[in-house]
């Protein structure tokens, strides 16, 4: 006899479990963030098919403290929303908070550093995706020549078959001799 807010199921919650690398106390408190970006649209209560019904704007979502410094955010909602649109239900926004967690292991984060890298997605990253990767995290400074240049030393370097675009095994590589990766692909709740 109480005020019990009821927000999941216990079937809605223990699947999110399975699904992610969160407690229910985290998934609870995931939800307080995506219902906090926007409450005229998220009702307290998801115990339907709203969890992965409702939507929230890419914009609004641009503007999470987390992401609204990120030379990566939009890409970042694109990959991790089901539609490609940016715009996330409750689900993807849980699964973005997932990988980007402490608990996720390398090899997911490193999945999801190469679908956020790959602009067309062709699963690979030819020189398309690491212009666009690059002029993203030097904000669009460097001249037409650099970009080619770094992306050329880029390739050289890395590109173990020698086909001008790197595979996710070669970028598996070069992500293994970053042990900075794991602490760049990262999300606090």
């Amino acid at each position: 006899m109480g005020n019990k807010v009821t927000t999941f199921t216990e079937v809605q919650l223990e699947a999110y479990q399975d699904c992610t690398y969160f407690t229910r106390k985290d998934i609870l408190r995931v939800f307080q963030r995506f219902r906090e970006l926007a409450p005229d649209m998220i009702p307290y209560d998801m115990t339907s098919d709203e969890g992965s019904r409702l939507k929230i704007p890419l914009d609004k979502l641009e503007e999470m403290p987390e992401l609204k410094e990120n030379p990566f955010r939009r890409r970042i909602c694109q990959v991790f929303s089901d539609d490609g649109t940016g715009d996330m239900a409750f689900e993807d926004f849980l699964d973005m908070f997932s990988v980007f967690s402490e608990a996720a292991p390398r090899d997911i984060k490193s999945a999801y550093a190469f679908k956020i890298y790959d602009y067309d997605n062709d699963n690979f990253l030819g020189k398309f995706d690491l212009e666009k990767t690059l002029k993203s995290l030097t904000q669009d400074s460097l001249t037409k020549d650099e970009v080619t240049f770094v992306v050329n030393k880029v390739l050289e370097e890395t590109d173990l078959d020698d086909d001008e675009m790197l595979s996710f095994i070669e970028f598996e590589h070069v992500i293994s001799r970053a042990p900075e990766f794991l602490n760049t692909f990262h999300i606090r709740i």
